[in-house]
């Protein structure tokens, strides 16, 4: 007989392939009157559970865990949890929280075609398109406000030559850089050194810029690698470390190389952006209305795609389990 120290329950789901775990149960009660606060508990007192319940053994180094909360200003409230890092925002874990709740019933084409999603970067509009059936096709997610940090920064690394990049926020912080020049195809069998070029690249861009007050406490940006087909379709690759990318286009990284083109003016207010993963999974992106934020101009993106539940489970921790804490060989 089984001896268990704790249990979670949990609902696994991918959204063009990269995995949100919805925790349902099993975390603490968190306190704090917002969600950013909820969050910050949590770190503080219960990190211990991020790697054990996003690494192996179960979990892996990709895996993004969502933590819902209550929420005093929105329908609902969310925090999510990665290998390395706390996300603000987060469009993919959005976009697989709208299935898990429509998975549920929670949500339904009955409650309506929209929710409001309190997460620590702010307030988001979920908008939700419904099937015939019932089922939830695709999400769009009015993101929050994303501006162009710096226009220009380039760097020297070491074997791959002077990178230049755009830095952009749209929730978390991005280094847009162009594969092409690099002679970097963005393809599956490349991922790897896809993975070690873009750590590299992100190790120099954090140097460059650690004394910027514009990225102050916030995490490093991560290089967002993208192949233009035309100004209005790209593949994306979005490098976190050496050993971890997102399987997705990333919906916060696309609102912020949609960002980008607009402040440039190579791509107009009503087109829309196509952005795919290497897999040629899209979301669709485009220019809601133009905001203000931080004292700067900044914009208001919409990220569409759609997600799918591949598990419910519930998630144990035997008391003589010597990996109870879980692993991550990088």
């Amino acid at each position: 007989m089984s001896s268990f120290a704790s249990a979670f329950s949990v609902i696994d789901s991918h959204t063009a392939g990269h995995p949100t775990r919805v925790i349902l149960s099993g975390v603490p009660k968190l306190f704090g009157s917002s969600v950013r606060d909820k969050r910050d508990h949590f770190r503080q007192h219960f990190d211990h559970l991020r790697p054990a319940l996003l690494h192996e053994p179960r979990g892996h180094a990709a895996m993004v865990g969502l933590v819902p909360v209550a929420s005093e200003v929105a329908d609902y409230g969310a925090f999510f949890i990665s290998s390395y890092v706390y996300l603000d925002m987060c469009g993919h874990g959005t976009i697989g929280l709208a299935r898990t709740l429509a998975f549920t019933g929670q949500i339904s084409a009955e409650t309506g075609d929209s929710f409001t999603l309190e997460t620590p970067a702010g307030v988001v509009t979920v908008h939700l398109i419904w099937n015939e059936d019932g089922t939830l096709e695709r999400v769009r997610i009015a993101n929050v406000p994303s501006y162009v940090g710096l226009e220009h920064i380039s760097v020297a690394v070491e074997d791959i030559g002077n990178i230049d990049a755009a830095i952009v926020y749209a929730g978390m912080w991005y280094a847009l850089v162009d594969a092409a020049p690099l002679g970097f195809k963005l393809v599956p069998d490349n991922a790897s050194a896809l993975m070690q070029a873009g750590a590299r690249i992100k190790d120099a861009i954090k140097a460059a810029t650690k004394d910027l007050p514009l990225l102050a406490g916030a995490a490093a940006p991560s290089v967002l690698f993208y192949d233009a087909d035309s100004e209005t379709s790209a593949t994306h690759f979005l490098v976190l470390e050496s050993n971890k990318y997102d399987r997705s286009p990333c919906g916060t990284g696309t609102s912020a190389r949609l960002t980008a083109l607009l402040e440039k003016g190579l791509i107009s207010p009503g087109q829309t952006y196509h952005a795919s993963n290497i897999f040629g999974i899209p979301f669709e992106a485009r220019l809601q209305r133009r905001v203000e934020a931080q004292g700067r101009e900044a914009m208001i993106i919409e990220i569409e795609g759609s997600a799918f539940i591949t598990s419910t489970q519930t998630i144990y921790f035997e008391k003589s389990d010597p990996l109870s804490k879980g692993f991550l060989a990088r």
